[in-house]
């Protein structure tokens, strides 16, 4: 289950650093003030990276399985190689992948930056208030991020 020191204490998480602005697909612009309320989890990812691959059956399965439960699953894709910057492509692959949630490019990885992310892929879970409460870098740990993603669904907002 979750170790208590990989959960980040309410009291003790970050906010969470705006998404800079890229493309949306699969959906509208999203911010995640307007997803106050929500669990988000990010995924920085970039569609030619074998690890980011192997984690997509489980993103997917999280996305069908908690979307209507409170979760909003974000992929940011920042492209490590140049030919994973053409945005058609991109289209293309999110389409064969049958990847349903919102995806959002960072081209000059303002995101990246923000969130201080050093490789693909990596994940930040959100809790409703849009506080960092829990990271993964890399593939695995699929047990204890699905009991965090739980638990964030299952706290309660302060009124």
């Amino acid at each position: 289950m979750i170790s208590p020191a990989r959960m980040t204490e309410e009291t003790k998480a970050p906010a969470a650093p705006e998404i800079s602005n890229g493309m949306w697909i699969n959906s509208e612009p999203l911010t995640l003030k307007g997803l106050h309320g929500r669990v988000v989890l990010i995924e920085f990812w970039t569609f030619a990276c074998y690890n980011c691959r192997n984690t997509l059956p489980t993103i997917k399965k999280w996305d069908a399985q908690y979307r209507d439960k409170g979760l909003t699953i974000i992929g940011v894709h920042t492209p490590e190689l140049d030919f994973e910057r053409d945005i058609d492509q991109l289209r293309r692959e999110i389409a064969e992948l049958g990847i349903k949630y919102p995806v959002v490019t960072d081209q000059d990885y303002s995101t990246w930056k923000a969130y201080g992310v050093e490789a693909w892929p990596t994940l930040f879970l959100l809790d409703k208030q849009g506080r960092v409460r829990w990271t993964h870098v890399g593939e695995g740990a699929y047990d204890e991020t699905e009991a965090a993603i739980k638990k964030l669904l299952a706290e309660k907002e302060p009124n």
